[in-house]
């Protein structure tokens, strides 16, 4: 019954971080993390990263992959397309570029220097788009823009982790061979497609007619974790197959629906979970040997997905302050930045010493992002 108390704490103190984050305008997860960090090693120690607290952690990412993917908006995807993936793709390589040379600056080995750089490459829209929510620009352009980017790099960037955890030198734990697992993988991304266009709206058509209660919810979740097991079974990241699922879900019309009850058994439970055991593993035993790293990544992590966003749009035709906007809108890295590091720490291609940095760097980038964005939303939009 030990793991019940902790629970409770857990759960305790990641609603009362949220509540006083939000009062003070910075995102819930900043809150959440910090929880992590004062329950775990970096602090009072009372919490452990034991099985059940990663078993718990394991679940919460899928489905807090699941619903991300589930509020990808594809239409409009469809209509800001050129921009977004301008807008993608140099926001992808400038942090892979300047995170993997600065990683070969401070003599990390090339393989996690790579991995650094694909922690950097990714981004979180929940943050931007609470910001502009707040000022009420979410369906102009530069804000359909970035909603559109957000999408193509979550997905770029799951897939690039996914694909090239074995050239890194990360073991599957499985003797099957290359050439099966590329194949394997092949016929993933074919039965993803037949998943989006016919499997999920059929699946969830038929779940309407089973008398059961909360059917639709059932079969939806079996889809998301019956997913995730194989896309790890054949060598890929369990979030990838949630990710998939959610998108697929997504474009069905109990979508709603689904994200609500998912929603409600993830915030309320899992996802939480996964926070705080990523805080749980920070240390500051060598943190003042680490200050210059934290400091260069956390210049590089702004400015690269700044100048990626403003180099994206204005090959989009974009001006130069709604260039900035956009760019802004893509430094945040929240919850997508720490999913890819846990999965890298698990991988030990983010070793003991850099986590708790990456950890920081990824910390410092989000506070930073929603003064960004309002600073140069204002110089377009007044």
């Amino acid at each position: 019954m030990e793991f019940i108390g902790v629970l409770c704490l857990i759960l305790v103190s990641v609603t009362v971080a949220s509540h006083f984050s939000r009062r003070m305008g910075i995102p819930a997860v900043i809150g959440q993390l910090l929880v992590g960090i004062l329950l775990g090693n970096g602090g009072l120690r009372i919490v452990h990263p034991d099985i059940l607290v990663k078993d718990f952690s394991e679940i919460g990412v899928i489905l807090l992959m699941f619903l991300a993917g589930i509020e990808s908006n594809l239409p409009l995807l469809r209509k800001y397309f050129r921009p977004g993936v301008y807008v993608a793709l140099l926001g992808i390589f400038f942090p892979l570029l300047l995170g993997t040379g600065s990683g070969n600056l401070f003599h990390v080995p090339l393989n996690q220097s790579f991995f650094f750089g694909l922690i950097l490459a990714a981004t979180s829209v929940s943050i931007s788009v609470e910001v502009l929510k707040e000022l009420k620009v979410v369906n102009t352009k530069e804000g359909s823009t970035i909603l559109g980017a957000a999408v193509v790099d979550d997905i770029l960037v799951v897939l690039i982790v996914s694909l090239c955890m074995p050239l890194l030198g990360v073991k599957s734990g499985s003797d099957r061979s290359l050439g099966f697992m590329l194949i394997a993988q092949v016929l993933f991304f074919v039965a993803v497609f037949f998943l989006i266009r016919w499997g999920a709206p059929y699946l969830m058509g038929l779940s309407k007619k089973i008398f059961a209660q909360s059917s639709v919810i059932i079969v939806s979740l079996t889809l998301c974790l019956s997913m995730s097991y194989l896309a790890d079974f054949i060598g890929l990241s369990s979030v990838i197959g949630a990710f998939s699922t959610g998108i697929a879900i997504g474009q069905t019309n109990v979508w709603k629906d689904v994200r609500y009850n998912i929603e409600a058994i993830g915030y309320a439970v899992f996802i939480p979970v996964f926070f705080i055991s990523i805080g749980l593993e920070v240390t500051f035993d060598d943190l003042g040997k680490q200050l210059l790293f934290i400091l260069v990544f956390t210049v590089i992590a702004i400015f690269s997905k700044l100048v990626g966003g403003f180099m994206g749009s204005r090959f989009s035709g974009f001006g130069k302050q709604s260039s900035l906007m956009v760019g802004s809108g893509m430094v945040s890295r929240g919850e997508m930045a720490l999913i890819i590091v846990q999965l890298g720490f698990q991988a030990h291609l983010v070793v003991g010493k850099y986590y708790s940095a990456m950890i920081l760097v990824i910390l410092f980038t989000t506070l930073s992002s929603p003064f960004l964005l309002k600073y140069f939303t204002k110089k377009v939009y007044t």
